[in-house]
């Protein structure tokens, strides 16, 4: 009797240890944050050009690309991976977003001198949205996860450039990733993801 050429296949489960933990969080600073730099000064040089007014470059730049292309940047080290669980991608996932957020954090606190309470929402952004492109990723359905992860950037920014809007939008674009996160990480398994 024949066999299938899977039947006897054996799946060794790859747990990611703390270096490689290190690893993903760092790819969110040394990886996520250059090619987000990189593709971005196109982004706002098509803007800027094609744009009637500073107002609609800036929503061009801030509210429709970044959030592609940051969302993208953040999910691009998750195809460095192999014999992960659903639950690891997930987890390697938060952990390139908080990488790329501590950046930013450092930049808006350091550089810019925006105040840390109104910056760390940001932080965890970041890293909830991340998770949820990474649960995509681990699902098989990495663009209907990157799209919902897109929307709800494009929902923090836009209301940001609003001033006193983004207590509206913004945090509610904030919390439903963050709630979004935490759902999803709960439906995560240890199973093996092919």
């Amino acid at each position: 009797m024949a066999t299938a050429p899977d039947e006897h296949r054996v799946i060794t489960l790859h747990k990611p240890d703390l270096r490689e933990k290190l690893f993903f969080l760092l790819s969110g600073i040394i990886i996520s944050v250059p090619l987000t730099l990189y593709i971005g000064s196109f982004t706002n040089y098509l803007c800027e050009v094609s744009a009637i007014s500073i107002f609609y470059a800036t929503i061009c730049t801030t509210a429709i690309f970044t959030p592609l292309i940051e969302e993208f940047a953040k999910a691009y080290p998750l195809f460095y991976r192999h014999g992960e669980t659903e639950r690891s991608i997930f987890t390697l996932g938060f952990l390139v977003g908080l990488g790329f957020g501590l950046s930013e954090f450092v930049v808006y606190i350091l550089a810019l001198g925006a105040p840390i309470p109104i910056r760390l929402p940001g932080l965890f952004f970041h890293a909830a949205s991340t998770s949820i492109t990474a649960y995509g990723i681990a699902t098989h359905r990495p663009v209907q996860f990157y799209l919902i992860a897109v929307i709800l950037h494009f929902s923090n920014n836009f209301s940001a450039l609003f001033g006193p809007v983004w207590f509206v939008g913004g945090v509610g674009a904030v919390a439903i990733a963050y709630f979004l996160s935490w759902y999803l990480y709960r439906k995560t398994s240890e199973r093996f993801v092919d």
